[in-house]
Formats: structure tokens, sequence, C-alpha cells
């Protein structure tokens, strides 16, 4: 399984409208409007790295209001934190 958060950069005043263009895209698991640098964050899953690419070029980058993206892959799960253990 391939992961990664898409961070997204949208044309002033359309994060709001970008967010729901992607929410409903086949591998999209997430998607939250955010403050900072970037303007939305989805979480996206596939099989493997080249459907998980062929997902964000094909129905996240060509939203109209995106301006500018970046792909940040996990490269491994996350260990759940010590003290949240038992």
């Amino acid at each position: 399984m391939a992961r990664a958060f898409v961070l997204l950069e949208t044309a002033p005043g359309k994060a709001v409208e970008v967010s729901a263009s992607i929410e409903q895209s086949n591998g999209v698991r997430s998607v939250d409007v955010v403050s900072g640098p970037y303007d939305v964050i989805a979480v996206v899953e596939a099989e493997d790295f080249t459907e998980l690419g062929e997902i964000v070029t094909t129905m996240i980058a060509p939203v109209s209001g995106v301006s500018r993206w970046v792909v940040c892959a996990t490269l491994s799960e996350a260990e759940e934190p010590a003290r949240a253990r038992k």
C-alpha cells in the first residue's frame, strides 16, 4: 500500500472549492483546509506509488484552483507513541 500527504496551494479564495472537488476522488482518504504555507492537505492511498502518482496527476493537480502541489510519500507507518501503549 502506498500512502502520501498531498500539500496544495490554491488560488486566493479557492481552498474550500478545491477541497470539495477532490474529496470524492478515488484513493483520497481525507481532505482538510488548513492554515500556513499550504491551503489544503489531502491524504491519498493506492496499491502502489505508480497508482498514487496517477491519482495525483489526473484527479488532483488538474482541479481548477490548484496552483501548486507537493507530494510527501510515507516511507513507513509510524509506530504508536509509547505513552499510548498499554
